[in-house]
C-alpha cells in the first residue's frame, strides 16, 4: 500500500494592484460645505440632473417671471405713471407658484438622501451634520430667493425703462426684497423640516402641499367669518396661523405694503412685532428639528 501524501500548503501571496496615499490638497469642511450648498441650489433647478428633473421648475420660474413681463410691456407702452401693482404684493398673490415650487423641491433636496441612505456617506467625509443642514436650508432658502426676487427684479428695470421716479421705484423694489428675503427664509425652513419626515419624495409633495395649503385655507376661512361679525381685531391676529398670511403681516405692519387680509385689516405696528417674532421663531425653529432629525448618521 502506498504511503500517505500530504499536500503542500498554500502560500500567501500580497499582490500590489498601486494603491498609493492621497498626496494632494485637503480642502476641509468648507469647501465640502460649498461644493454641497453649490449642488443643492444647481439641483433645485434640475441643473446637472436629468431633462426631465429640469421641466417643472423651470415651468414654474417662467410662470412667476411671465406677469411682471406683462405688467412692464403694459406699462412701458401705456406710458403709465405708476406700476398697476406693489412690489410687495407679487409674491402673496402668486403665492400658489411658490407652494408648488417648495413641494417639488424640498423633498428632492433631503428625501432623495433619506431613502438611499447617501446621508452616512456626507458625514464619512470632513462634514458635520451642522454642515449639512447648513448648506442644504441655504441652498433652499437661496433657490427661492431666485424665484421670488427675479420677478421684482423685471419690475423695477421695467419701471425705470418707463421712467417712473427712482426714489419711489428703489424704495418699493427694497422693500420688496426684503419681503421675499423672509419668505425664503421661511418656506425653506418649513418645507425642508416637512420633507425630512418622510424618505418616499411623493409623501414629503402631499406633505408639503397639504401644510402651505391647509393652513392658509382655514386661516382665511376663519379671517372671513371673523370680518362677518365685524371683529376686525381677531383677523390681524388669526394670520399668525399661516406661513404666507405671517409674511403678509410682517409687509404690511413694517414695510408699508397693502394687506390681503379680508377687508384689508392687517396688523398695527404693535401687532407686527409679535408677527416677526413668530417669524423669526419659526425660521430658527425649523433650523433646530432639521438639526435633531440630523441628529443620527444612520438615519
Amino acid at each position: 500500500m502506498p504511503p500517505e501524501t500530504t499536500a503542500a500548503p498554500a502560500q500567501d501571496v500580497i499582490h500590489n494592484i498601486g494603491y498609493r496615499n492621497y498626496a494632494g490638497p485637503r480642502l476641509g469642511r468648507a469647501y465640502a460645505r460649498r461644493s454641497l450648498f453649490s449642488q443643492s441650489l444647481r439641483g433645485a433647478y434640475g441643473l446637472g440632473r436629468s431633462a426631465k428633473s429640469k421641466v417643472l421648475p423651470m415651468i414654474l420660474f417662467g410662470v412667476m417671471v411671465l406677469p411682471a413681463a406683462i405688467i412692464v410691456a403694459v406699462s412701458v407702452a401705456t406710458k403709465m405713471d405708476k406700476l398697476p401693482l406693489e412690489y410687495t404684493r407679487y409674491a402673496i398673490l402668486l403665492q400658489a407658484v411658490i407652494g408648488l415650487y417648495v413641494a417639488s423641491q424640498a423633498p428632492q433636496s433631503v428625501s432623495r438622501d433619506l431613502r438611499f441612505k447617501t446621508v452616512p456617506l456626507y458625514f464619512s467625509r470632513p462634514i458635520e451634520r451642522v454642515d449639512y443642514v447648513a448648506a442644504k436650508f441655504a441652498a433652499m432658502a437661496s433657490a427661492l430667493f431666485i424665484l421670488t426676487a427675479t420677478p421684482l427684479l423685471l419690475l423695477y428695470v421695467g419701471a425705470l425703462l418707463a421712467k417712473l421716479d427712482f426714489a419711489d421705484q428703489t424704495k418699493g423694489f427694497a422693500q420688496g426684497l426684503v419681503s421675499v428675503t423672509l419668505l425664503s427664509l421661511l418656506f425653506a425652513g418649513i418645507g425642508l423640516v416637512v420633507a425630512a419626515l418622510t424618505p418616499r419624495r411623493g409623501f414629503g409633495v402631499a406633505a408639503v402641499i397639504a401644510v402651505l395649503t391647509i393652513s392658509y385655507g382655514a386661516v382665511s376661512t376663519i379671517q372671513g367669518i371673523a370680518l362677518s361679525q365685524d371683529n376686525t381685531e381677531a383677523v390681524s391676529w388669526i394670520g399668525l396661523f399661516s406661513p404666507i398670511t405671517l409674511v403678509d403681516g410682517v409687509q404690511t405692519a413694517f414695510l408699508s405694503a397693502t394687506s390681503a387680509f379680508p377687508g384689508g385689516h392687517g396688523p398695527s405696528a404693535g401687532t407686527g412685532v409679535v408677527y416677526l417674532l413668530v417669524l423669526l421663531a419659526l425660521v430658527a425653529g425649523s433650523y433646530g428639528l432639521l438639526m435633531r432629525r440630523y441628529r443620527k448618521v444612520g438615519l
